[in-house]
């Protein structure tokens, strides 16, 4: 089959590589018909490669057809049109029943102290081929991927289920906004999009998003969000506080984590890291990496006294010194976490299928590109050139098993 290799830093190529195959007996085996790339998968891009190995196939937002079926994953039928979260989860451990997907202790990576396995994503997670190829090899497949209807609707009604939907949900939950409440969201990438939406749809008053990329200012607009164009507002505190009362936020949301711009001195870090040999990359990412955490601080700065942050932005660094003092005196709750994907497909599936598209899954999507065309579609959407926002890479139909 064909698929997304990683080969070094800002190096990705599509190459043939071996069909997976069933090899536990709750595995199924989904042919791709659409894969989605992340923002955090540009930490595999150019931060985090001493994690990986040339040749690991990325990705983890992911849909299809199922092909095969292990002799444990009967809940499956061939033929099935399948979402798979990126989270892989057995659904039966402790942390699982207790809606921690994303600690799942069958699947969680303790050679690396880390939580469950994900597709697509270094070794830290289990070195799971992820799904940015032809075919994906899905394990706990008893449990994981979610079916969908086969209404002829396209992908992208349902592929946001594998990710944003899910993390985004799960950043406005745990920012517990106020009815009728004020929420800013710092980042409009295709996560904070989708935050502020369901924060709207959950009936948040204010829904203020952050952002300086004019495509992204223009979506969230069009979505009735109050948006704030940081090249054009000097003081964002003040901003902030002009609609809201003179408080500030009920709730603040980082959608953006260790990608954030204007920290030049974290940036020059991360490329300091990126390039040097793992066996020294490694302990500096593990124990001594510092991320570009202005838009953390921005979201601590912006949010009333007594209210709460939430961090859906992915981070890595060990050693970020945080405001303390502020968030103490303040008295601010903060909530991180990767998302519990399989926790809050009760709510999204029927948003999701609602003719009436609730959330705009179908305004995220900016560019469909052929699969052959992805090295050149992760250029483009970590240099946001040509208004990217969403990419979506559309698998080769001419595979064959």
């Amino acid at each position: 089959m064909r698929a997304l290799t990683w080969q070094g830093r800002e190096d990705v190529r599509v190459e043939t590589v071996p069909d997976p195959q069933l090899v536990d007996p709750t595995d199924a085996i989904i042919r791709v018909t659409s894969t989605a790339i992340c923002g955090s998968d540009l930490h595999l891009y150019s931060v985090l490669g001493a994690y990986l190995d040339p040749g690991d196939i990325l990705g983890h937002e992911s849909m299809g057809v199922v092909e095969e079926v292990g002799s444990s994953a009967s809940r499956l039928s061939v033929g099935d049109r399948v979402v798979v979260p990126f989270g892989i989860a057995c659904g039966h451990c402790f942390m699982c029943e207790r809606g921690l997907h994303s600690q799942c202790e069958t699947t969680q990576v303790r050679s690396e102290d880390k939580g469950a396995a994900l597709f697509g994503y270094t070794r830290l997670y289990g070195s799971v081929p992820g799904g940015q190829a032809e075919y994906l090899r899905v394990p706990q497949a008893h449990v994981g991927p979610v079916v969908v209807p086969d209404d002829g609707s396209p992908d992208e009604r349902y592929l946001y289920l594998s990710d944003v939907l899910p993390t985004a949900w799960q950043a406005v939950e745990y920012a517990a906004v106020p009815p009728g409440g004020s929420v800013v969201v710092v980042g409009l990438g295709p996560i904070g999009q989708m935050v502020a939406r369901i924060a709207r749809y959950r009936g948040a008053g204010t829904v203020i998003g952050i952002d300086s990329v004019p495509e992204r200012l223009a979506m969230a607009a069009r979505h009735g969000i109050d948006v704030l164009d940081t090249r054009d507002v000097d003081d964002l505190s003040a901003a902030v506080l002009d609609r809201t009362a003179g408080r500030g936020a009920d709730s603040t949301i980082d959608a953006v984590g260790m990608e954030a711009h204007r920290s030049p001195v974290a940036h020059l870090g991360h490329q300091v890291v990126s390039r040097l040999p793992d066996a020294l990359a490694e302990p500096l990412v593990e124990h001594a990496a510092v991320d570009r955490r202005d838009a953390l601080r921005t979201a601590i700065s912006l949010a009333r006294r007594g209210g709460t942050v939430s961090v859906v932005g992915v981070y890595g660094g060990a050693l970020d010194p945080l405001p303390m003092m502020e968030i103490f005196d303040r008295q601010l709750s903060l909530r991180f976490g990767q998302a519990n994907v399989h926790r809050w497909m009760p709510d999204l599936v029927p948003l999701a299928s609602d003719p009436a598209d609730p959330l705009g899954v179908l305004d995220l999507r900016t560019h469909r590109l052929p699969l052959e065309s992805a090295p050149d579609a992760y250029a483009m959407f970590q240099a946001k050139d040509d208004g990217c926002i969403k990419v979506v890479l559309d698998p080769s139909r001419g595979g064959h098993r």
